[in-house]
């Protein structure tokens, strides 16, 4: 699409993935939205996007309420994804499968796994408590001498390709409206609390009635562009494939007490973990340094973590790996929404430290709620809100992949 100086839309979103294309369908689908929504992408390969890149899951598995509740909200719109981002008689698929999340605590965690699955069964999120003989006889390939307790979701929790789930919010929202430009946003016009435009690096100037940042692993500069300091560090994550000699029945994303998680993809598995805060490298989008893969991280932690809790991944085949950005919310891991503090039209959907994909359904909603009726009306996010930030209140999230 060409543009012109003269181009002005009712909402302005800055990034055109998961989070983007989710903002821009739900704003489109408001019938009390007759707005005009512009979409700006810096790549629309999406090849280095968060949105592609990571391992695409869902969990109801959180210490929080409102996380809870986002996932919840979460489920049921991937099991009817068909209904909602359905393009004339093509029904987009995800090949979601709830084969639940699995948390493993030995006794010094274990008290903390108990509090949570109360809260998340308090939320009527369907997660079981198991002690180790429950564990054993559900996983027999499980290790548990070292375990007092364990959580999994019996149903709700699982993964899915998040690829497609991209690709289905972006293609509903174009067949509803949403224009997609490629350009990268230089420079964002205010007078006073207002923002009044961007402008993109090829000079191009569009006039917003509302900014949307959801510029995922740039999200942070481009809240600086309008003098807002987001607590928002791009780092990055690797994730390892391998396939395994023995048959390991009904794996489900498995998360060891070590930090290292690993779930089944199509014939064999996928896996990763987050590194001490001391080695944990940052994400430069297109810069090929970034995406250099630590294989020594996989090879002298995860690999040794996973084969003592599951024997039989002990003897593997390793398979490729790629690295990926990871917006993390430097406050609380947990993501930054809702207006900018003064800036009266500017809107921030960045920090979600992970949790970004299974977010999707419930933050577009919501943002579409907060920009249409001034208010959130499906979900209350204002937990997330840039406000804590301002306060230096964090909202603790004990559950961190």
């Amino acid at each position: 699409m060409t543009l012109t100086n003269t181009n002005a839309a009712d909402v302005v979103i800055v990034g055109g993935a998961v989070m983007g294309s989710s903002t821009a369908y739900h704003l489109l689908a408001d019938p009390d939205f007759q707005g005009r929504v512009i979409v700006v992408e810096k790549d629309p390969t999406y090849q280095l996007s968060a949105s592609a890149l990571s391992a695409a899951s869902i969990r109801q598995q959180y210490s929080t309420a409102v996380n809870i509740r986002i996932s919840l909200y979460g489920i049921g719109f991937l099991r009817h994804i068909g209904e909602h981002l359905a393009v004339d008689d093509e029904r987009p698929e995800i090949d979601l499968k709830e084969g639940g999340y699995l948390y493993c605590a030995t006794s010094a965690g274990a008290q903390v796994l108990r509090e949570n699955q109360a809260l998340q069964a308090a939320e009527g999120a369907d997660i079981l408590l198991m002690d180790p003989a429950g564990l054993k006889a559900r996983f027999p390939w499980l290790n548990t001498e070292d375990l007092e307790a364990g959580t999994w979701g019996r149903s709700g929790e699982g993964w899915f390709d998040g690829w497609g789930l991209l690709q289905a919010f972006r293609r509903k929202a174009r067949s509803l409206g949403a224009e997609y430009v490629k350009g990268e946003v230089a420079e964002i016009e205010r007078e006073g609390d207002t923002v009044l435009a961007v402008r993109l690096k090829d000079g191009t100037r569009i006039a917003c009635g509302a900014l949307v940042n959801c510029a995922g692993s740039g999200g942070r500069e481009i809240a600086a562009l309008a003098d807002l300091p987001i607590p928002v560090q791009a780092k990055r994550r690797y994730v390892f494939t391998f396939t395994c000699r023995d048959k390991v029945e009904n794996c489900p994303l498995l998360i060891d007490t070590s930090g290292a998680y690993v779930r089944p993809e199509g014939e064999g598995f996928i896996c990763g973990a987050s590194p001490d805060a001391d080695g944990d490298p940052d994400w430069h989008d297109f810069d090929a340094a970034s995406q250099e893969i630590d294989f020594s991280f996989f090879e002298e932690f995860i690999w040794p973590s996973l084969a003592h809790r599951v024997p039989a991944f002990e003897a593997i085949k390793p398979g490729r790996a790629w690295a990926g950005p990871y917006d993390m919310s430097l406050l609380d891991h947990n993501a930054i929404i809702g207006r900018a503090g003064r800036l009266t039209n500017f809107y921030l959907c960045n920090g979600f430290s992970g949790h970004g994909l299974q977010q999707a359904p419930a933050i577009g909603r919501g943002l579409s709620e907060l920009i249409v009726h001034g208010r959130y009306r499906t979900l209350d996010l204002s937990d997330l809100g840039y406000e804590r930030v301002l306060a230096n209140r964090p909202l603790l999230e004990r559950n961190v992949i």
